[in-house]
């Protein structure tokens, strides 16, 4: 599930040259791959702390693109803290374009994003 950044707000992402101070993000999800838990046009406020945890939903750079972020189900945990790797599944894996770390491998926990908050997309609804 590729994330794209809403009213302009990659200004709005840290308060240093490389916008690290600010753990706080909002992201605007743009893809299925992620049905029914999330669904394009919803809105996740997530933050930089702690380490994954299997079923957490976390948010992490494109290991093949540094400018897009991805939205994916932590599967397993290997290592601890910021140090920690973790895989990543779709909750819908035939999603077009929907990857996962047997495409992409494991990623790293340091600068990922634990999603604290999903607002539903207008008209949106669960399926």
């Amino acid at each position: 599930m590729v994330l794209t950044y809403p009213y302009g707000m990659r200004r709005n992402h840290g308060w240093g040259p490389t916008g690290s101070g600010w753990p706080l993000r909002r992201f605007v999800v743009a893809e299925d791959s992620m049905r029914p838990a999330l669904q394009p046009g919803d809105g996740l406020l997530a933050v930089r702390l702690g380490a994954p945890k299997v079923g957490q939903l976390r948010l992490f750079r494109d290991p093949r693109r540094s400018t897009r972020w991805l939205v994916k189900r932590v599967s397993a945990v290997y290592g601890n803290g910021r140090r920690a790797i973790f895989e990543f599944r779709s909750d819908n894996p035939d999603a077009r374009g929907a990857v996962d770390s047997h495409e992409l491998g494991w990623v790293s926990a340091a600068g990922s994003y634990v999603v604290i908050w999903t607002a539903r997309a207008p008209g949106g609804r669960r399926h």
